[in-house]
């Protein structure tokens, strides 16, 4: 189907009727949460599958078939996708469709797709679909443009700026506040650790010129817009009428600056809403199977700072500590908490990565932590955890002599 090829809208009705998705990547993970959304019954075709779509299938809320396409599989199909990111098979898929009669949405080359997948937006029994000529950054800037005028939802007023705390860098984890101030950002200042996958999501505006991405990004020891320059930043692009988003990871409250860029436009007169995240302290431990309190073993827990060595901590093995940017002071607050009371064999966890595709744990003790983190090559960002509740965690530990 060539690319200026006038189409033909329509709105499927799928509700328990058989679509078939060939490929179980991020692409087809994603068409697979739309059609479950619309009530349709979905098969899967891949030899892999994300583990998304491997725990829908458990939950069988899926049928997954654990391989190839195969001739015949798309038998009974009213709608198929292809998304396997080899050309060959996703042809030989389209091509079986296009001889059945079969609707087909090609992911990787839209002008073979008999159908097209829009950009969609809801609002109650409401639902617009948006076409971007085969491109879907048009089709989703325009989406979006039908969003704030038609629907009305633009939940930030001119001139001010939202202190948006984006979670640990998992996507699904920010509040629906913040997703709706992120979808109606006019200026968007984000920094390394805000969720990658937020800001790539607005990419498609960006380019559109409905928002403005600017980039704050700083690196341990590497800090291009100092703190002074990005409090200037909100308050110009502000007092330029501007619905302005300040996008950081983990919360803004929590060793974030945020307080500082709050003070900062208050006192230059402009509005702020701060919206808080789901903070990397408690969410990073949680991952690796380490809760920060727990019956019987932790009752209480300190975070901090490990811009400097940690030192002077109350409690002991039984009172958790998180440190958050302490890779390069680790041999110093390690030594000191075990010096002070915790003892050299007491449990630690870092979290390298937390939530991104370089995730690792490290468990060891005060005593052997620095030697291992510096022979594994640990490195920022990570989030430290000492105590008893690290013994909670499943991952593989360095605690027992002989494992090193």
């Amino acid at each position: 189907m060539p690319r200026n090829e006038t189409i033909y809208p329509i709105g499927l009705r799928l509700a328990g009727r058989t679509v078939v998705v060939v490929g179980g990547g991020v692409v087809g993970t994603r068409r697979v949460r739309g059609l479950i959304e619309v009530g349709a019954r979905v098969v899967v075709i891949s030899p892999a599958v994300t583990d998304e779509l491997s725990r829908l299938a458990d939950a069988g809320e899926i049928e997954w078939f654990d391989r190839e396409f195969q001739s015949g599989d798309l038998d009974g199909a009213w709608l198929a996708h292809t998304a396997t990111g080899v050309a060959d098979v996703d042809a030989l898929v389209t091509a079986e469709a296009e001889a059945h009669q079969i609707l087909t949405v090609n992911a990787a080359e839209a002008e073979k797709s008999t159908a097209w997948v829009p950009a969609i937006a809801r609002h109650g029994a409401l639902t617009a679909a948006a076409f971007g000529g085969g491109e879907p950054r048009r089709a989703t800037a325009l989406r979006d443009q039908i969003v704030s005028s038609v629907f009305n939802e633009q939940p930030q007023i001119a001139g001010t700026v939202a202190l948006i705390g984006g979670g640990p860098g998992n996507p699904e984890l920010i509040t629906l506040r913040a997703k709706k101030l992120l979808a109606g950002a006019e200026v968007v200042v984000f920094d390394r650790l805000s969720p990658r996958q937020l800001v790539d999501e607005l990419a498609p505006r960006a380019v559109s010129g409905l928002v403005e991405l600017i980039d704050v990004g700083k690196a341990p020891d590497n800090h291009p817009v100092p703190q002074d320059e990005i409090n200037a930043i909100l308050v110009r692009e502000a007092k330029a009428g501007k619905r302005v988003v300040r996008l950081k990871g983990g919360d803004p409250y929590v060793f974030g600056r945020g307080g500082e860029e709050l003070i900062a436009c208050a006192e230059a007169g402009v509005e702020v809403e701060v919206v808080s995240g789901i903070s990397s302290s408690i969410s990073v431990p949680a991952i690796a199977g380490i809760p920060v309190t727990h019956r019987g073993i932790a009752t209480s827990f300190t975070v901090v700072t490990g811009h400097e060595a940690v030192l002077n901590i109350p409690g002991g093995r039984d009172h958790t500590v998180v440190i958050l940017m302490g890779v390069s002071t680790l041999a110093e607050s390690a030594d000191a908490l075990a010096t002070e009371g915790r003892g050299s064999d007491c449990p630690v966890a870092i979290i390298e990565d937390g939530f991104g595709p370089n995730q690792r744990v490290t468990i060891a003790t005060l005593g052997t932590i620095a030697s291992i983190a510096e022979a594994l090559g640990i490195k920022a960002p990570a989030v430290i955890v000492i105590g008893d509740v690290v013994s909670l965690s499943g991952h593989k530990s360095f605690l027992k002599e002989g494992n090193k």
